[in-house]
């Protein structure tokens, strides 16, 4: 791996950017290129194209085509083309946590409307399977009104000065 990403950052990157590869991508549930993907994109002075990723992570273009797409649909990295380029860079975003966060809200409502459907489908289902059905719909209508009041309150929380 290159030992410089975007203008030189400080300390230790290539380190850090394992250790993003190994954690953030574990805990986020993404193979570990997408999190040391995450690690350069974060550290890096300037958007970047895929051929400099590929470049700095030493990856294949068919898997950091899927990185990209992967850390875009999670709401942490956004795509775009600079004025006057046809290609398209990627580059941290400003708010990522803020875009991860409404990606985990907006995954749970698809799943709140799934135990919704199921629910409904499944009201000539045995007592055993409808309780199973019921506790989901519950879970997920906890879990969505739950993370919309942490979306709310964490972005207050940045406004005023975080």
């Amino acid at each position: 791996m290159s030992s410089r990403v975007g203008d030189d950052p400080p300390g230790d990157a290539n380190a850090l950017i394992e250790d993003f590869g190994l954690r953030i991508g574990s805990a986020m549930g993404w193979p570990p290129m997408a999190g040391r993907a995450a690690g350069v994109l974060m550290l890096s002075e300037r958007p970047m194209t895929m051929a400099q990723l590929q470049d700095v992570l030493r990856a294949s273009k068919g898997s950091m085509s899927e990185t990209t797409r992967l850390l875009v649909l999670s709401g942490t990295v956004r795509r775009f083309k600079e004025p006057g380029s046809r290609q398209y860079v990627y580059e941290w975003r400003d708010d990522a946590w803020v875009g991860c966060l409404q990606h985990q809200v907006e995954g749970t409502t698809d799943l709140l409307a799934l135990a919704e459907n199921a629910q409904a489908r499944g009201a000539a289902l045995p007592e055993r399977q409808r309780a199973r059905l019921r506790e989901m719909h519950e879970f997920y209508t906890f879990m969505v009104q739950r993370l919309e009041t942490l979306l709310d309150e964490y972005r207050a929380f940045r406004e005023n000065g975080a």
